[in-house]
């Protein structure tokens, strides 16, 4: 039975997992509750009588495994999420709020763009960060309906509502992300040489601390947030001054690394210690339009790199690169 079993339900652990990071912000916490939905896949696997599709068993597992699991955690937010942005960019910085459980960003190597339920679109950061200030049901009736496209009598048997319970849940939900302004967030992976530049000469402003040239690759109303910092800035002004004073003081105490999260640009991130050894830092995510950065999210945790495939500590060759 194991093989069987394992044969039926591999080639959606990919996608469930996906499911599991939208209902929960955490791919620590999506990697958990997706464990404990294949162990108890595997012991009701003799009882599946296959009146349903083994994709739809397992996603009524995986979706009640998680609504399970959110009665006992608080939402995951982003610092922009908690209050008004910070208005002393050169001040005192708050320090690290441990006590919130922040949103975590997803590596896109985890994801299959080829699959409607793992696409870029369904994961993309902002979409994530306003899923959490949906009420769980709503939250998976949501994510059952507008990104798996099951149908309302399918959603409400798994729910135990009715229908019209079900429906009015959905137009609940989809009215809250309007109101997040998701509609008009444009967010895409670079995909032309423009983009990729554009993303090159971010990392290398970065790393030489040139705070004139970063503040230049921003929009405007750029955001910068910064997780577990509770303190976020608005404008490129803002940014760079708060860069320039707190983070950016010397050239050569950050080297990025490209990567890819929740389809979107991404920098996993390195700092120089002491003993000149680069460090992982965290991951940046980056919102990016075809000519600017409208938002910088640096999840400021040294898991996230190893989490991406990055190493802990840098090589030599890593820090200087082809030659």
């Amino acid at each position: 039975m194991t093989d069987e079993f394992t044969r039926l339900t591999d080639p959606y652990q990919a996608e469930l997992l996906a499911h599991c990071y939208r209902m929960l912000g955490s791919i620590h916490d999506a990697e958990d509750q997706l464990q404990e939905t294949m162990i108890r896949a595997w012991r009701s696997f003799g009882q599946f009588e296959g009146r349903s599709s083994v994709r739809t068993w397992l996603y009524r597992i995986a979706t009640n495994t998680c609504l399970r699991a959110l009665e006992t955690r608080r939402r995951r937010p982003l610092p922009s999420g908690l209050g008004q942005p910070g208005d002393n960019p050169d001040g005192p910085v708050a320090p690290p709020s441990q006590e919130v459980p922040w949103l975590e960003p997803i590596p896109d190597t985890l994801l299959n763009p080829e699959s409607a339920a793992m696409s870029r679109t369904n994961i993309r950061l902002a979409l994530i960060a306003a899923l959490q200030y949906l009420p769980a049901r709503q939250r998976a009736v949501l994510i059952l309906r507008d990104v798996l496209g099951w149908h309302a009598a399918e959603v409400a048997e798994l729910l135990g509502m009715t229908t019209v319970a079900a429906n009015s849940a959905l137009q609940r939900a989809r009215a809250q992300l309007q109101q997040a302004g998701l509609a008009e967030n444009e967010i895409r992976e670079p995909a032309n040489p423009g983009d990729r530049a554009l993303l090159d000469r971010y990392a290398t402003a970065f790393e030489n601390a040139d705070i004139a040239a970063l503040t230049e690759l921003l929009q405007k109303d750029a955001v910068l947030e910064m997780p577990p910092l509770p303190t976020w800035f608005a404008g490129r002004d803002h940014i760079g001054l708060f860069l320039g004073t707190h983070v950016l003081r010397k050239p050569g105490t950050f080297k990025l690394l490209p990567t890819a999260a929740n389809g979107q640009p991404a920098l996993a991130e390195y700092q120089r210690g002491p003993d000149g050894v680069y460090r992982a830092f965290g991951v940046q995510v980056l919102t990016a339009t075809p000519t600017s950065i409208a938002r910088i999210s640096a999840f400021l945790d040294p898991r996230l790199p190893v989490a991406f495939g990055f190493p802990a500590e840098l090589t030599m060759s890593q820090l200087t690169g082809p030659q």
